[in-house]
């Protein structure tokens, strides 16, 4: 029987505050109803849903490993919001957005992480190099670390461009047992030097139970129409296999991550 459940907050955007024009799908920080101001990403840019369901898997698979990552939190867009924004592309992009979105709670006056400036430890580095290499998350590289140092302490965010199979489901079952050979340009590799460890810990914590904990939560209108699938909840159960599929055969990822380390050592 499965018991472990997950939930998220919902709450409603209240004010658009500012882009944050270094991403490419265009987030931005507004302030909800809640009074905290958030990182929002909106279902209505580039990449669509799909961006959005690999951000809350991504954090939230991290936060149940025990790595920090901001409180998400589903944040709802009226229809009347943004109707007075004067930018006509950013107007395109909060129209297109309305329903619910995803955000991370703003970390105020955190900075980016430098690995010339701050060093990690050897176990931190190892977690977050295996957790990037289940998730085949393509986007943690030296040019673009997705990592802030906030009150000292490293948080993970920005896990939209993982799962990158989604985004046309060919093969899917096959692309889960396949090492992640982009794990050679993980800007923290040279420092993961405790890899086997952290694997055997990650894999008593991390189970199929608390796999569809998390899938349980992407919302219906996230699940667009796809001819791979009859129904939203088959669409989810494919998510869920794709993981547990990876996380029975993650000796694979394991091993390319340990040669690719070598080779850069």
């Amino acid at each position: 029987m499965n018991n472990f459940q997950m939930a998220l907050r919902t709450v409603q955007v209240t004010r658009y505050v500012t882009p944050l024009r270094e991403g490419g799908s265009m987030p931005a920080i507004a302030e909800a109803d809640d009074g905290f101001l958030y990182a929002l990403k909106f279902k209505g840019a580039g990449q669509g849903p799909r961006a959005l369901i690999a951000e809350l898997i991504g954090g939230e698979i991290a936060r149940i490993l025990g790595l920090k990552v901001p409180e998400l939190v589903f944040a709802n867009l009226d229809e009347a919001f943004g109707r007075t924004e004067p930018d006509e592309e950013i107007q395109d992009l909060l129209k297109a957005s309305i329903g619910l979105n995803l955000a991370l709670h703003y970390l105020s006056g955190a900075i980016t992480f430098d690995p010339t400036v701050t060093q990690i430890d050897a176990k931190l580095a190892s977690q977050i190099v295996w957790l990037d290499c289940f998730l085949t998350n393509m986007d943690r590289t030296c040019r673009n670390t997705n990592m802030l140092i906030w009150h000292k302490e490293l948080w993970l965010i920005d896990h939209g461009a993982a799962l990158y199979f989604h985004h046309s489901w060919d093969n899917w079952e096959q692309q889960a047992q396949k090492p992640f050979f982009l794990v050679k340009d993980h800007v923290l590799l040279p420092w993961a030097t405790e890899l086997e460890q952290v694997h055997e810990e990650f894999m008593a914590i991390l189970d199929e139970q608390k796999i569809e904990a998390v899938i349980k939560l992407i919302p219906d209108d996230w699940l667009e129409e796809d001819s791979n699938f009859h129904s939203r909840d088959e669409h989810r159960k494919a998510y869920a296999r794709f993981l547990a599929i990876r996380l029975s055969h993650s000796a694979i990822f394991l091993k390319e991550a340990q040669h690719a380390r070598s080779v850069l050592i």
